[in-house]
């Protein structure tokens, strides 16, 4: 039941995302942010952690998770460090991502010829 209700979940999110992309005139950069935005903002009201809890990896692999995963540090490290951690949690959560994200980039710039 718990890969049903993460493709469910992940499916639903990856379709609103497709139909804003097919249905209006925005472009993949603008519902990546939209998405991670709304990850964060949800996250901040606690809605985001139910729909985690539904669809497990269905709700924290999607762009929105990204949102979620800064947003869960950020509070983690607050309730740690104190305002402190407002700035030190967003890397809390999310390092290891930005990190191969930074390599492979890198790594692919030097196998094949980046245009821009």
């Amino acid at each position: 039941m718990q890969y049903l209700l993460a493709f469910v979940v992940g499916g639903a999110i990856c379709a609103v995302g497709q139909l804003l992309m097919d249905l209006t005139p925005l472009t993949p950069a603008h519902v990546l942010v939209l998405f991670v935005s709304l990850g964060a903002l949800l996250s901040g009201l606690g809605i985001y952690e139910k729909l985690v809890q539904v669809g497990g990896a269905g709700a924290t692999i999607p762009l929105t998770g990204f949102g979620y995963s800064i947003v869960s540090g950020v509070f983690e490290e607050i309730d740690a460090k104190g305002a402190v951690g407002i700035l030190s949690g967003v890397f809390k959560n999310t390092s290891m991502g930005i990190a191969a994200a930074v390599f492979f980039g890198f790594a692919m710039a030097l196998l094949f010829n980046p245009k821009g």
